[in-house]
């Protein structure tokens, strides 16, 4: 592949990417036991710096929201001047980089918080084989339902978290309402039994989505917030059977809110819960009118036709980019890929399966 619209430049806001190619967010594990971010991260993400656009992995905004061994947070000072030394790292390449938001909700375990019960938006237990805690692999439990005063503070952790981001040098943050995580859980039928104005109809449905990034765009201008949706996700335990018509309501919502893109998981790489044909973008093409990030099982040559037939303004890419840091002058220069390895060193410790994969020579 020499030349395509995968390396015609795109701005967002002030915000320039040199092409069309986002490094995913992906969970890596690098942070250890204090989720403090370190050198080592501030390497891995200068390595794929490449990207027009770097999104970090999920980043957990209050000790409420963990729920992955060793990832890193965003809720202290500690936190706060980590991710700082990985940003110095990044901004001479002039690459935008941007923070993931995250709380896992049900997707964390008693283990994880001194033994009290993971939060949701519902008692629902998540349908899993287990979770991996710090004290081993353990069985899902049931979720306690967040109280509507407790809502409102998990507002605020966000709210404190996108401040926090802005401190540390980020070029902006994404909020992830995507992969059967908090936000995801409030959304979706499935998961959301409320009875209250969080819970019922499609508008109580989003009400805390909506709340979160209200809360966010009173710290970052709207083209420096990004929002991210998995309709057809089923990872986590995910799929409701109105999840078509929820997930066009989400996008014509938060393009109200006119933030600079959102992020759509329509690939089926992770799964597909089978509720109804898979949404795509094309779906959501009339519903956003900032920039589409489309994600999920894509090719170079799907990317770039997908950009070209404007169903996508950039493509971000996962697996590809963890065996291959120079992802972006591979494509462009039609050169192999190494392929993804097993997971066995995804969330291990050290360099190893990290930042030591080698560029193109």
């Amino acid at each position: 592949m020499k030349s395509t619209d995968l390396f015609t430049p795109l701005t967002i806001g002030n915000l320039h990417m040199k092409n069309r190619i986002a490094l995913a967010p992906m969970t890596r594990g690098r942070a250890g036991g204090q989720r403090v971010p370190n050198d080592l991260m501030g390497d891995y993400y200068l390595q794929r710096s490449g990207a027009g656009l770097l999104i970090t992995e999920a980043t957990v905004i209050s000790t409420q929201g963990i729920g992955w061994i060793d990832s890193p947070g965003i809720y202290t000072e500690a936190m706060v001047e980590g991710w700082r030394r990985v940003t110095q790292q990044v901004r001479p390449t002039n690459t935008p980089f941007f923070l993931q938001l995250w709380h896992c909700g049900r997707a964390s375990h008693s283990d994880f918080h001194n033994g009290e019960l993971p939060v949701s938006a519902s008692e629902i237990k998540l349908n899993g084989d287990h979770i991996h805690t710090p004290l081993g692999s353990k069985a899902y439990e049931t979720p306690r339902a967040l109280s509507v005063d407790e809502i409102k503070l998990t507002v605020n952790d966000y709210r404190k978290a996108a401040e926090n981001a802005k401190q540390a040098g980020f070029s902006g943050v994404e909020v992830h309402g995507a992969n059967g995580y908090l936000i995801n859980q409030f959304l979706d039928a499935k998961t959301n039994h409320r009875n209250d104005q969080y819970g019922g109809s499609l508008e109580n449905r989003f009400r805390f989505f909506k709340e979160v990034l209200e809360a966010v765009l009173e710290v970052w201008p709207p083209e420096q917030v990004g929002a991210r949706i998995s309709p057809n996700g089923v990872f986590n335990d995910m799929g409701s059977e109105d999840f078509r018509e929820t997930y066009l309501y989400v996008a014509e919502q938060i393009n109200s809110l006119k933030l600079g893109y959102l992020h759509i998981m329509d690939g089926l790489a992770f799964g597909f819960h089978e509720k109804g044909e898979p949404m795509t973008l094309v779906e959501f093409r009339p519903l956003f009118q900032g920039v589409i990030i489309g994600n999920c099982g894509y090719t170079p040559d799907s990317a770039a036709a997908t950009v070209a037939a404007g169903h996508a303004d950039v493509i971000a890419f996962g697996r590809p980019f963890i065996t291959n840091p120079d992802l972006p002058e591979r494509i462009k220069n039609g050169r192999p890929l190494v392929p993804a390895e097993d997971m066995s060193l995804w969330y291990t410790s050290g360099a190893e399966g990290y930042t030591d994969y080698p560029v193109f020579e």
